[in-house]
């Protein structure tokens, strides 16, 4: 199985290398069965982000305005197809995701066909509490819709499949289109699978984040809302 890890990123210049490096030197040591292709997405940075990535070894996708993380992963995705990729681990360009949980998701035995969706500990990594918030607003609500406990509707580390996520008619820009996915992902039978995964969240001081804890979980509930018409009767996610 083809798997292709993407990088949304925004003003990512810090990070950003380390990240490819270790995500291509793991990918070279994984099985056949993932590719070891990285792709950023620089959702039009007005920093380094760009050439930072190709150094380390990435192919760039320039967004030239910043348009959102959604608008990034469907790039991403997009792009991915085009590579011929059976699916996409998508890993956040901040750091909180070790490289090596994205590698161990790539090797993750569920079916090539399955949404995997990694679970954080929020509480035992440290997290700031307005996030804590957030994710269990998302939860409940997307459990509430779907029947199905969902313990992490937030986390950007997952394993997408392709072609199913792009026949799923997203229409998020933003945050809300991770939450989207889920649902619409439900409705149409594609397998759910959540799994434990690793995060890091590093002192406040040096802590970057895209994520307005206001307008973002508006946004959301807003598509949540949106879309829960059409996926009231979605069959469970399994865990």
């Amino acid at each position: 199985m083809k798997v292709v890890f993407i990088v949304p990123a925004y003003q990512a210049e810090r990070s950003i290398g380390p990240i490819v490096l270790e995500l291509l030197s793991g990918a070279r040591s994984l099985s056949e069965r993932c590719d070891p292709s990285v792709v950023v997405i620089d959702d039009g940075s007005s920093d380094a982000t760009q050439s930072a990535a190709e150094r380390a070894g990435a192919a760039v996708i320039r967004h030239p305005r910043n348009r959102g993380k959604g608008a990034a992963l469907l790039t991403g995705f997009a792009h991915a197809r085009s590579l011929g990729a059976r699916a996409v681990v998508t890993v956040d360009a901040d750091g909180q995701h070790p490289p090596s949980e994205a590698l161990a998701l790539a090797r993750h035995p569920a079916p090539p066909e399955a949404l995997v969706l990694g679970v954080r500990d929020l509480e035992g990594a440290g997290a700031p509490r307005k996030n804590r918030f957030s994710n269990a607003f998302s939860n409940a609500w997307m459990s509430f819709f779907t029947g199905t406990l969902l313990s992490d509707t937030q986390c950007g580390l997952r394993r997408y499949p392709l072609p199913e996520t792009l026949e799923l008619e997203l229409g998020g820009s933003g945050y809300e289109l991770e939450a989207e996915v889920i649902l619409k992902a439900m409705r149409r039978g594609v397998p759910v699978v959540q799994t434990p995964v690793r995060v890091i969240y590093p002192p406040a001081s040096e802590r970057v984040t895209h994520f307005h804890s206001v307008r973002d979980p508006a946004r959301i509930v807003v598509r949540i809302l949106r879309t829960a018409f059409t996926t009231l009767s979605g069959p469970r996610a399994s865990s």
